[in-house]
């Protein structure tokens, strides 16, 4: 056995226990509720006063597949889905709408706040519109 030299072995301590601090539930009372419809989809974003996304749902993550996702059916269920979510999880009650698109579930991503009874503050259309569009086709020969 080696010996060692004047030092006695140095023993582990156990580090004292700290607590960790709790997540503080944010509450957001007010936000905005976001429908981008398109023929293939509807996502639905709730999000807070300046923008930043807090719960988010689509007609595909509601369990819908192919051309049934594009239906006002799926965008009604994935409204719901979306804010029964924020309500339960951040505690909204008024909501600005802003729609997106020319899908079958404009209308039905706002019927669904309806169900939720959460006030609806003002209903903004934020579709996009060409300015000069596309290119043309070509002339057609006679």
């Amino acid at each position: 056995m080696a010996k060692t030299k004047g030092k006695a072995p140095v023993k582990n301590k156990p580090k004292a226990k700290t607590k960790a601090k709790r997540k503080q539930k944010r509450t957001v009372t007010s936000g905005q509720y976001h429908v981008h419809a398109t023929f293939n989809n509807t996502i639905i974003t709730v999000t807070d006063s300046k923008g930043n996304a807090l719960v988010s749902a689509s007609s595909g993550g509601s369990g819908f597949r192919g051309g049934k996702k594009g239906t006002a059916y799926a965008a009604q269920i994935a409204g719901e889905k979306a804010i029964n979510d924020a309500v339960a999880a951040y505690g909204i009650k008024k909501v600005d709408v802003y729609v997106k698109g020319i899908g079958l579930g404009r209308d039905a991503g706002i019927r669904a706040l309806h169900a939720a009874d959460v006030a609806v503050l003002s209903i903004t259309d934020k579709t996009g519109v060409p300015h000069g569009g596309g290119r043309a086709k070509k002339m057609r020969r006679t």
